[in-house]
């Protein structure tokens, strides 16, 4: 699976005229003015795409904070934002890719098997001289088909299991893993038996992707290879998509959980651990 386009790769295919579909995924924690920044300064090209409304369903407290979109939400957003079949798709933010890489997975579950995160995204593209575009795109509507399945889900009686019989990472910061702070959701701590795998650790200090043998290094130090069950969850399914990126950069296939801790914390029925170490994942009940 190829996960990257580097900007000199993005530059000579727009300069070829091959159809490529730039989506602006701006969203991080805590700042709602995504689309602000997109009309202050894009790629030139570049489609705004609403992360809360497009990108997931609404929040409640049995499903997580930003749960999978609908099937037809997901073609409506893909369509508006220009898609074809063919196309080559790349998403892009100013976050490493970590607001982005949302769209990448929930574009490649809905089948598209040609969508890149643009490696390093807007720092990468100005860095490089490249220019912005102000103001709204609009494009001519597409035609994509999507059906979502193509890419596993984990569902939050799945979890348990994962964490026993093979690797489950916990792609927050660690000191929410550890439940030293929870600046959003109704409980701190982490799933039983899960590890602590903070995605900003998939990036190297110029916010790129670390290179694939740093990155299977990385994941092998916390027992996550091709040969185990890899499971992956965040705060609420959003970060924990590019840590799936991640993995599938050091060629690991994973599982994305998507109501995450946002889904399983706010059950008080399910157990939470506290502190550096995994904790006991506890009985499961396989299928």
């Amino acid at each position: 699976m190829t996960v990257l386009i580097d900007v000199d790769e993005l530059r000579e295919r727009l300069a070829s005229g091959r159809r490529t579909v730039l989506l602006d995924v701006r969203w991080k924690l805590g700042d709602t003015d995504g689309h602000r920044h997109y009309l202050a300064g894009h790629l030139p090209g570049a489609v705004y795409v609403d992360l809360e409304t497009e990108l997931a369903a609404p929040a409640t407290p049995a499903d997580g904070r930003h749960p999978l979109p609908s099937a037809d939400t997901l073609r409506a957003a893909a369509r508006r934002w220009g898609i074809r079949a063919g196309d080559l798709v790349v998403a892009y933010d100013d976050v490493g890719g970590t607001s982005a890489a949302r769209a990448w997975w929930l574009l490649r579950w809905g089948g598209s098997d040609d969508v890149r995160l643009l490696d390093g995204g807007l720092g990468a593209w100005t860095a490089a001289g490249g220019e912005l575009d102000t103001g709204e795109v609009t494009p001519e509507p597409g035609d994509v088909e999507l059906r979502p399945g193509a890419l596993p889900v984990a569902g939050i009686d799945d979890v348990p299991v994962l964490a026993a019989d093979g690797v489950l990472l916990d792609a927050r910061a660690a000191e929410r893993y550890r439940g030293e702070v929870e600046p959003v959701d109704p409980r701190a701590g982490h799933i039983p038996g899960a590890l602590s795998a903070p995605t900003i650790d998939n990036l190297d200090p110029t916010g790129r992707f670390r290179a694939p043998g740093d990155l299977r290094a990385r994941f092998a130090a916390l027992g996550a290879d091709a040969g185990r069950p890899v499971g992956v969850y965040c705060g609420s399914g959003v970060t924990a998509a590019h840590e799936v990126a991640a993995l599938a950069v050091a060629g690991i296939d994973a599982v994305l959980y998507p109501g995450s801790w946002s889904q399983w914390s706010a059950d008080p029925d399910r157990p939470a651990a506290t502190g550096p170490e995994p904790g006991d994942p506890g009985p499961t009940v396989r299928p």
